[in-house]
């Protein structure tokens, strides 16, 4: 695959509105999650439930647009100086989270977030570039369903950690892994290849959206998408914690809240009882070993220190005999 010297086709609106309406969506999340670490609003609520599906979904629409645009700009040859330019930018972005984040939240850093899948399926992506719309769909589908039977502990090393295969997911503010995540990108691809074989490609370029103050801004900010994405969680953190100097939340026991949040993370598998039991069995469990305070602010967990995984097993085992 070379560089053809063919001239880019003309910009699609749609997608740089649709990239827009996902970072704005993006931002309404990620505000939800800095009111959670303020204390706003109560631990775990910003990773489970309908947040929890509010986020996958937007990290999806991000990744299908990335197939999308990849197969539009480059489907008819690789434009290696606006490809290598782009790849840059987003790989010095994810580094650069990378090193804010771990200065920031050194127990849940993000080391595989978004952007580091971005800049690692832009480069898979070209392995599939020339795939037809059919078996990229099938190649997603089968990519997608790799962890629901591929996970195995080979994969539980810190190194391999961004595979996404190891069955204990690290404890990281945005983990998006390979698996299954390549797959949203695989499944933009089939549909940007579906746009071109239809002529929709055209016909979107031909008929822009409706020109007016809102489409104006959202078009706006998904053509400068990456920009929008490093700067706005820094302005909501600032904003949020501006509000706090006047208004600061209720202050709550560090016991409390570890309960509150473990319990809702785990009645998505679990009944509430049983749930209720391990998690204040873990409370319990972790003081007495000395560990609670370095679990609770995401120090070690049940992947790096086996004194937890001890607590965890044993609080599973006594949880689930009270449950039956």
């Amino acid at each position: 695959m070379t560089d053809t010297g063919t001239r880019p086709s003309r910009r699609i609106e749609w997608i740089d509105l649709a990239r827009g309406v996902a970072l704005v969506a993006m931002a309404i999340y990620h505000f939800s999650w800095d009111l959670e670490f303020f204390g706003y609003l109560d631990p775990g609520t910003a990773g489970t439930g309908p947040l929890k599906w509010f986020a996958r979904s937007i990290a999806s629409s991000f990744l299908i647009l990335v197939g999308v645009s990849l197969v539009l700009a480059h489907g008819k040859g690789i434009r290696w100086r606006g490809y290598g330019k782009r790849l840059a930018m987003v790989a010095a972005a994810a580094l650069a989270i990378t090193v804010a984040t771990r200065i920031a939240t050194p127990g849940a850093y993000v080391f595989f977030g978004i952007l580091h899948q971005i800049a690692v399926a832009s480069v898979l992506g070209l392995l599939f570039l020339r795939l037809p719309a059919i078996a990229l769909f099938l190649i997603a589908a089968a990519w997608i369903s790799v962890p629901f039977w591929g996970k195995t502990e080979l994969f539980s090393h810190p190194l391999l950690l961004w595979i996404g295969l190891s069955p204990f997911p690290p404890r990281s503010n945005d983990f998006v892994p390979v698996f299954p995540w390549f797959g949203a990108v695989l499944t933009g691809m089939a549909i940007g290849r579906l746009l071109i074989g239809t002529g929709a490609t055209t016909y979107l370029a031909d008929h822009p959206p409706h020109e007016n103050i809102v489409t104006r801004a959202l078009r706006f900010i998904g053509r400068h998408s990456l920009v929008t994405y490093l700067v706005h969680q820094p302005v909501l953190i600032a904003c949020v914690y501006l509000f706090s100097l006047v208004s600061p939340p209720a202050e709550v026991e560090p016991e409390a809240a570890f309960i509150r949040s473990c319990t809702q993370t785990c009645v998505e598998q679990y009944s509430e009882q049983t749930c209720r039991a391990f998690c204040e069995c873990a409370v319990a469990g972790l003081k007495e070993e000395g560990l609670f305070e370095r679990v609770f602010t995401g120090e070690i967990n049940q992947t790096t220190d086996p004194r937890v995984a001890d607590v965890s097993d044993r609080c599973s085992l006594e949880a689930n005999t009270d449950g039956n």
